[in-house]
């Protein structure tokens, strides 16, 4: 029976409420690195970087047939084949608009750009992209905000921490961790030829990619940049999308991205059969820089978000990718469990930081392979199953 009115059931009036327990901790008088201890382990990643950027939204799932163990999350990861927008495109969104419109809509409609403005920049910047675009909005069912959304153009600023690298000796490999909250992964890995052209990969805000490869050869991932700025441009992964739709090489993802603008700052690793790669430093306020360099983490070259960047280790993670990628001794296979590994792969689930999937592309053959510990599932452009994989992530296990 809930306490009356006034009463705290027998509480301390000077305890503190759970989400106030590590300020009050500190206040203690804990010695510095005691108190920076409890910022990086206790409190959520997030929470901790206050409102700078926001997270996307969160996805209704389905009741699991298995229910998760108590504090876990869990994903069906679904693998889905419709090379041209249909049913199973708008089954889609019927089921995740809800929580897209909340999330583009959080700062009020007045906030977002108008239609004509969505349609004028997609239509400039991406005309290959205008007949899905068309047929998306028929499926969505018409309306304002679903196709001022999908244009994906200056939507709210998010951010995503991720570990990507290029593999470039024998048979090329583009590798990534995705690290994020289990519950704002839409978690279908899509195999489309929208404009033509087989692209597979996982996808995100609705038609965006997060990561994925082509048939002519081509892998792109993104994380990223580790920059509070948000201003003109596109939502990232509607930028990936495009360079899988359209460019058959590094060469030409680069000429793309000279001239397509991006709204927050975000680091894209691309590699193409040939083995040719490049790291390019997208986002608002900066032209576009290109680097010679086959790995990248949540920082644009230097730290400009210190918080972001003690809270996610993005610069431990560099060292890390660069120093496999400098071992002669280093086998592929090898490499790619190391992603499997810390400190590239994490499980800080409750601190909503764990890593959800790792993904391989191999551009020569057209073939992804998703990887968690214990369990490989393989997809390829030519050989595609529509299948589902089931995981758990829970939270690790400190010892006392």
């Amino acid at each position: 029976m809930a306490p009356p009115a006034g009463d705290t059931g027998g509480r301390d009036d000077d305890a503190p409420e759970r989400q106030d327990l590590p300020d009050w901790v500190k206040s203690l008088g804990l010695p510095a690195e005691a108190a920076e201890a409890i910022d990086r382990y206790w409190k959520p990643v997030w929470e901790a970087l206050g409102g700078d950027l926001k997270l996307l939204p969160a996805h209704a799932r389905r009741e699991p047939a298995f229910p998760p163990p108590e504090g876990a999350e869990q994903i069906a990861f679904e693998a889905v084949e419709e090379l041209v927008p249909g049913e199973k495109w708008r089954a889609r969104f019927e089921a995740m608009w809800p929580a897209y419109r909340a999330w583009y809509l959080q700062e009020g409609d007045a906030a977002r750009p108008d239609y004509p403005t969505c349609r004028r920049e997609l239509e400039r910047h991406m005309p290959e992209l205008m007949p899905t675009y068309e047929r998306l909005l028929e499926l969505a069912g018409g309306g304002d905000v679903a196709a001022r959304m999908l244009s994906l153009w200056r939507p709210p600023g998010f951010i995503v921490g991720c570990s990507q690298a290029a593999w470039t000796r024998d048979v090329p490999m583009l590798v990534r961790n995705y690290d994020y909250p289990a519950s704002r992964l839409e978690g279908v890995v899509y195999l489309t030829a929208w404009t033509g052209r087989r692209v597979l990969g996982m996808s995100d805000c609705l038609w965006g990619l997060l990561d994925g490869v082509n048939d002519a050869g081509l892998a792109v991932s993104l994380t990223f940049g580790g920059r509070r700025d948000v201003g003109e441009g596109f939502a990232i992964p509607l930028v990936v999308r495009y360079l899988l739709e359209t460019c058959d090489t590094v060469a030409a993802a680069r000429e793309a991205l000279a001239r397509i603008p991006v709204h927050a700052p975000q680091n894209l690793t691309l590699l193409d059969r040939s083995g040719a790669h490049v790291t390019a430093y997208v986002g608002p306020g900066r032209p576009v820089e290109f680097h010679d360099v086959p790995a990248t983490t949540n920082h644009q070259g230097r730290v400009e978000w210190p918080e972001y960047a003690r809270a996610i280790r993005t610069v431990e993670r560099e060292e890390c990718l660069l120093t496999l990628l400098g071992d002669e001794s280093m086998a592929r296979e090898r490499f790619i469990a190391a992603f499997l590994e810390p400190p590239l792969h994490n499980t800080n689930y409750a601190r909503g930081f764990g890593t959800i999937y790792t993904a391989a592309y191999y551009p020569a053959d057209g073939r992804a392979e998703y990887r968690w510990p214990g369990f490989t599932w393989e997809q390829a452009l030519d050989r595609f199953e529509e299948s589902e994989h089931v995981e758990t992530f829970a939270e690790e296990t400190r010892a006392a």
